[in-house]
């Protein structure tokens, strides 16, 4: 089967063939850094982290960008508010923060999110501020293509001619006369309420450093015109994929095809969404008080099972969340992670022997090349679970493939089958790797340190002592290591598959 996706703008699912090939060029609508990130935020990167895995596991180089909008009417209404007489601070919002300070606390608070579920930094991740000249440079091409026209009270705003593009409302099949007016400024600078701002001016009170100088006169730039002007400064002016959240998709993502496609840009090739999450069929609100933050959901689950829950829905799908959900999602991981754990000491002694034949073969003038035939034959995931990933990303199905190959795996521990063991071993690990779910550290836990891994090491060797002596009958020595051990908080036990430790 071809790759296929769902194209929002065509509204079809098609084959997808990347503009240059080998590789794929992808714009992901990151956060407006005016307050903590929402669940929504970290599934749409969940999403898209996925996406980008899967790309590359099937060879392609992905170039992806992940925009931070760090300047915006809520940021400066935030931070203006906490310079007030009357602002009474808290833990979330410190008084008297400058715009620009708020924006870069926040921002951090997102990356950190990110890796806290194991989503992969882009390959760029630029900020509008940083991107004022390219900005203009596009207001200009629309203004002298007649697209675009500074309003008339002398605002200084710069707005985009819905009546101007005879195909505004293509990505969302709106037709012009039954759009609501945009809520730009005012309108009374305007053509028509729907016009969209391109360029707003400075107004009274406004910091001076949140202006910019323009032709039109000091100002910052529109919502939409940032995302134009930084997916096709890095990406070309014709890319392969532009993704985001559902909620995107009008009036931003609306605005943006239209203000590029005046501007002569071929744009997004592929348009993708993913789908909202909501709370028991309910959409998320703080005033109904249903909402759930990332945050909240790391206080409740293991990081692994969190990002599993996030990410087990089709993307285009709303994802419900119910308060089973994560220990669901735990449920499920623990079950992925208990048959590697078995099965990776099968796996690991299968190429001892094969390392030992090998060295047996060899001093005998033989040819033997096990660990070459390993590789080769077990470096790909399922054709089932291929086939899922390349139907439009159907990760439920995927997963489904994921799980029948951990149930197959259990049967073969419990069978003695070592060979079906390391081919479900392999398989479940190669598709694990694809969704990410190896990636994802734990936090404050042992296993996520350089002491642990110089642990393991120190009490490895005293576990194959332990063994030895037990091999010789030795059972003195063997109880000795291991009472040392339980001395030093060290719990060993006994299994048919060897010796396995864990801290009290």
């Amino acid at each position: 089967m071809a790759q296929r996706f769902y194209d929002t703008r065509t509204a079809t699912v098609r084959d997808f063939v990347p503009l240059i090939e080998g590789e794929v060029s992808l714009y992901c609508c990151g956060a407006t850094v005016q307050g903590m990130p929402h669940v929504g935020h970290v599934r749409s990167a969940i999403a898209f982290d996925i996406l980008v895995r899967w790309l590359e596991y099937t060879g392609l180089k992905v170039t992806s960008i992940r925009n931070v909008t760090d300047i915006d009417d809520k940021i400066l209404e935030k931070s203006a508010a906490s310079f007030a007489d009357d602002f009474e601070e808290n833990d979330l919002y410190p008084a008297e923060e400058p715009w620009f300070a708020l924006a870069y606390r926040f921002e951090q608070e997102f990356t950190r999110a990110y890796s806290a579920l194991g989503v992969r930094r882009p390959t760029y991740e630029p900020r509008a501020t940083g991107h004022i000249p390219e900005m203009l440079a596009l207001i200009q091409r629309l203004v002298e293509a007649g697209h675009a026209y500074p309003a008339t009270d002398g605002s200084g705003d710069v707005y985009f001619d819905v009546n101007s593009w005879p195909t505004y409302g293509e990505l969302t099949r709106q037709r012009l006369e039954d759009m609501k007016d945009a809520p730009d400024a005012d309108p009374r600078g305007k053509r028509d309420p729907r016009d969209f701002a391109l360029w707003k001016g400075a107004k009274d009170g406004d910091p001076d450093t949140a202006a910019w100088e323009s032709p039109w006169g000091r100002g910052r730039p529109g919502w939409h015109l940032e995302c134009s002007a930084m997916s096709t400064k890095y990406l070309g002016s014709r890319f392969d994929i532009h993704g985001g959240g559902l909620d995107l998709r009008f009036p931003h993502h609306e605005n943006e095809l239209a203000q590029s496609a005046a501007a002569g840009d071929g744009f997004a090739n592929f348009w993708m969404h993913n789908g909202m999450v909501t709370y028991e069929g309910e959409k998320m609100s703080k005033s109904v008080g249903n909402t759930v933050s990332p945050e909240e959901m790391l206080a409740m689950a293991r990081p692994k099972a969190v990002r599993y829950f996030l990410g087990q829905a089709h993307y285009r799908s709303q994802l419900d969340y119910r308060p089973t959900s994560l220990e669901e999602a735990e449920a499920a991981v623990d079950r992925i992670e208990a048959f590697l754990e078995r099965g990776a000491d099968v796996v690991a002694d299968l190429q001892l022997q094969r390392e030992d034949t090998g060295s047996v073969a060899r001093a005998l003038g033989g040819e033997s090349a096990p660990e070459a035939v390993y590789v080769a034959q077990f470096s790909s995931v399922p054709t089932a679970f291929r086939a899922a990933m390349e139907d439009d990303l159907n990760v439920p199905q995927a997963l489904a493939v994921l799980h029948d190959s951990v149930r197959a795996g259990n049967s073969a521990l419990a069978a003695g089958d070592v060979d079906d063991v390391e081919q479900h071993y392999a398989d479940v690990q190669a598709m694990v790797d694809v969704l990410g779910l190896e990636d994802v550290p734990e936090p404050g836990s042992a296993e996520d340190s350089s002491a642990h891994h110089a642990l393991d090491a120190l009490i490895q060797a005293q576990l194959k002592a332990r063994a030895a002596a037990r091999a010789d009958r030795d059972w003195a020595t063997a109880d000795r290591i291991r009472d040392t051990l339980a001395a030093a908080g060290v719990v060993v036990e006994d299994s048919p598959d060897g010796a396995r430790w864990s801290l009290q």
